[in-house]
């Protein structure tokens, strides 16, 4: 009988290729960092904290992700190449472990006026495909149901060969789109009030044409002046019709103008092209008004604001056409797409029904599919764009978010938080750069940075656990946990401001009188009304000053020195101390470096290649003279000034010989709304959505409003800086200013003097008063949702 020894089975040696569990960052110098070495493991979620500018985004976003997406551009041809982004390499000494980044950031949506919720997410293209199959009458392809789409017919001779014979035959053809003719497929036609073109009682020689550019010795007026169409020196009200016909619409024609063969346009036309074809807001100040004073925007007439024409609308599923579907509150239209039951379409179906159950679980079902993407706010926008990765069959990559709750109320946070776990769950890596102590608690590695910001930041201050940042010690884990308490006594009101029969939007004819002389918070989950109520009845009054987070019209040479006239006075206080022009210390007049024109760094196009930006050689990055570098004010010079922190600044210019009284009360103002971080020069182009409303209110608070709109002020704002926006807040009340806030925090909640609280939920479901009075009254009451995650905040 044979005997066998048996032995338990060793466990199998870690194969080679799952030993590459971590992010290995080694020596990053983004921006503020100090040479930061740091491990983050793959497949879980990591929250990055921090105070606003402490390098969060310089390591997450400006280094790994922009390093992983630039490796994977590398792969691409250099002819695709250079039609992509530029991306330099970052500022670091080693990245190993990276996988393929993600990107869902904050960015507004592009405000092409053909962008749609539905167009951006594809959901518009399947219900094109679903009405094509199954609408009655059917009208054509999908493309028939497309406002983007326009309905062409041609006939002609087509030429072929045959046999060695050549044969001509006549062919026609037609394209169905669904665009509607009227409005070309944007919903809304503009009229021109022709009194606001020109003075009809002179004549062209007299200046009748008072269109912003077309004066009597410009080009334009030169060439209406000698095309000949009519007598220039003749009033216009005494123009026969076929000369106010050719003035107004004429269509393009060559004509000679003193030896120049130049192309005459009617005015009506020219306009059109020039300044009604771009977005309003991207227009020079002076140009923009003429446009909004002198044009009129209305609702196509034609096909109701649907941008489709009149065939796309008769095809019929049920009863509804497929404007009314794209019309519908996301949330029923997944109900009606859930009731159609059609096998022969089965898997289209199933694909629509859990697109527009994304929406839901996201938490915007309140949206509708034909709302213009442009009008979505910055959350909206990147819950939105995370609807594309929800579905994705990709694993393994990095899912880089960046303040994924912002805008988002208490209770939708929650379910936030359970889509990131999804992702995570689904083998990805997810990144998140978060300050909201609701989504830093499902973390499962937590990386702190600091201790401060700026200069003073740029550190791992820890790495860890929820539980050890808590226990160690760093600014984010000290005020972790902190709840502000709810007042013991609040403002009186001086007055109130009256809003009867609103009704934009979503709102059902809402009154509502707003306390003046106090601080008043709107909230309300998102789509409830809230921006509707205040932007839409408020915003536009007299002495009404709104701050929001719109990007601000800037090129890369515009910085916070710039935007909020600081450079005056500074520019000033180096030409007096030194005896010299004030222009000297401007990098866009005479004082900028001739090689760079003042950028700081040139940029070189590659033609098919990836263009690059490079620091200027010559100023060393610095955009001056050398020679405007000698001039010095309390011993430095402009450039060194300008890379001066806010904070920093203010000192500087607050006593000794550079005490510029003028330069320090708007640094004074910067830093009271929480940018002491900031530098002077830093380009306007790199800040955050927070950072750039706080810069706004920094730059009205030296305004004379009596009423303050701030949309979401603690957008951005780290916990430990909360307490100091709350502080400001009650410096504006107090002043006398009256502050109305929109806002889902719960600390500026439990601060107010009067809560104005909307819903009961979004969309239809939303657009209603559900509580007025004082957050005590509130947390008692407990009577809405509002109340509810308010009441557990400040723990009663």
């Amino acid at each position: 009988m044979s005997m066998t020894t048996r032995t338990d089975p060793q466990p199998p040696a870690l194969h080679a290729a799952d030993s590459h569990d971590l992010i290995r960052v080694h020596g990053a110098r983004e921006n503020n960092l100090k040479d930061v070495d740091i491990e983050i493991p793959k497949r879980r979620l990591t929250v990055f904290t921090g105070v606003s500018g402490s390098g969060k985004s310089s390591l997450v976003f400006n280094t790994i992700a922009a390093e992983s997406q630039r490796l994977i551009n590398e792969t691409y041809s250099t002819f695709v190449q250079g039609f992509m982004p530029t991306l330099a390499r970052p500022e670091v000494d080693v990245l190993e472990g990276l996988t393929t980044a993600i990107i869902v950031d904050q960015q507004r949506m592009g405000a092409d006026p053909r962008s749609t919720v539905g167009t951006a997410t594809d959901a518009n293209a399947m219900l094109r495909i679903l009405f094509s199959r199954l609408g009655k009458p059917y009208i054509g392809s999908p493309q028939a149901f497309s406002f983007n789409v326009a309905s062409i017919s041609g006939a002609g001779a087509v030429t072929s060969e045959r046999a060695g014979r050549t044969v001509q035959e006549r062919r026609n053809f037609t394209v169905t789109g669904g665009m509607c003719p009227r409005c070309e497929g944007r919903g809304s036609v503009n009229d021109i009030d022709l009194t606001q073109l020109y003075d009809d009682g002179k004549s062209l020689n007299e200046g009748a044409l008072t269109i912003p550019g077309y004066s009597v010795d410009g080009w334009y007026g030169r060439i209406f002046r000698g095309c000949g169409f009519f007598d220039a020196d003749k009033p216009i009200r005494k123009f026969t019709g076929k000369e106010l016909d050719d003035l107004l619409y004429k269509e393009p024609t060559k004509i000679k103008v003193e030896g120049i063969n130049l192309t005459y346009e009617g005015l009506i036309p020219k306009l059109r092209k020039s300044m009604l074809s771009k977005d309003v807001d991207s227009l020079q100040p002076h140009v923009r008004a003429f446009v909004e004073r002198a044009v009129t925007f209305a609702t196509c007439p034609e096909c109701g604001g649907t941008r489709l024409s009149e065939t796309a609308r008769s095809s019929k599923i049920g009863g509804i056409n497929i404007a009314e579907a794209c019309a519908m509150q996301i949330s029923d239209l997944a109900e009606w797409v859930k009731g159609l039951d059609e096998p022969s379409v089965g898997p289209l179906l199933g694909a629509l029904h859990d697109t527009l159950e994304s929406f839901v679980e996201i938490g915007l079902g309140y949206l509708s599919l034909d709302r213009p993407s442009g009008t979505l706010s910055g959350g909206e926008a990147q819950r939105t764009k995370m609807i594309r990765h929800l579905g994705s069959s990709l694993t393994d990559v990095t899912y880089v978010f960046d303040e994924p709750t912002i805008g988002m109320h208490p209770h939708d946070i929650q379910r936030m938080n359970g889509l990131l776990l999804r992702l995570r769950d689904k083998g990805n890596t997810v990144l998140v750069v978060e300050h909201k102590p609701e989504t830093i608690a499902i973390a499962d590695h937590v990386v702190d940075l600091g201790p401060g910001a700026g200069t003073a930041g740029g550190t791992v201050c820890f790495e860890g656990t929820v539980e050890g940042l808590r226990a160690g010690g760093t600014i984010t884990g000290r005020h972790l946990d902190d709840r502000a308490a709810l007042k013991d006594t609040v403002r009186a009101p001086t007055g109130t401001l009256e809003i009867r029969g609103a009704t934009t939007h979503n709102l059902q004819n809402v009154d509502v009188d707003i306390p003046l002389g106090v601080l008043a918070v709107v909230t309300g989950v998102a789509g409830s009304g809230k921006s509707s109520l205040i932007h839409g009845s408020v915003s536009g009054r007299d002495g009404v000053v709104s701050v929001d987070q719109t990007p601000i019209r800037g090129s890369r040479r515009s910085n916070p020195a710039t935007y909020t006239g600081l450079l005056d006075p500074i520019r000033k206080a180096f030409a007096k101390a030194n005896g010299v022009k004030p222009a000297l210390f401007s990098a866009n007049s005479e004082g900028a470096c001739p090689a760079c024109n003042g950028a700081g760094v040139i940029y070189t196009d590659l033609a098919m290649m990836a263009g690059v930006a490079t620091t200027c050689e010559e100023c060393d990055g610095k955009r001056f003279q050398a020679a405007v570098l000698d001039h010095r004010l309390g011993g430095r010079d402009i450039s060194e000034v300008l890379a001066m922190p806010v904070a920093e600044a203010e000192e500087f210019f607050g006593a000794g010989e550079a005490r510029t009284p003028a330069a320090h009360r708007i640094l004074g103002r910067l830093a009271d709304v929480g940018l002491g971080y900031l530098s002077l020069g830093q380009p306007l182009t790199t800040l955050s959505g927070g950072e750039r409303q706080r810069l706004k209110l920094a730059t009205h608070m030296g305004g004379k409003g009596g009423v303050y709109v701030l949309d979401e002020p603690t957008t951005g704002l780290h916990l430990a800086d909360v307490e100091q926006l709350l502080g400001l807040l009650d410096r504006l009340v107090d002043s006398g200013k009256s502050v109305i806030v929109i806002e889902h925090h719960q600390a500026v909640m439990a601060h107010a003097d009067w809560i104005i609280d909307l819903g009961p939920g979004a969309g239809h479901d939303g657009g209603r008063i559900v509580f007025e009075g004082t957050p005590a009254d509130l947390v008692a009451a407990r009577s809405t949702l509002t109340g509810e995650h308010l009441a557990a905040y400040v723990g009663t």
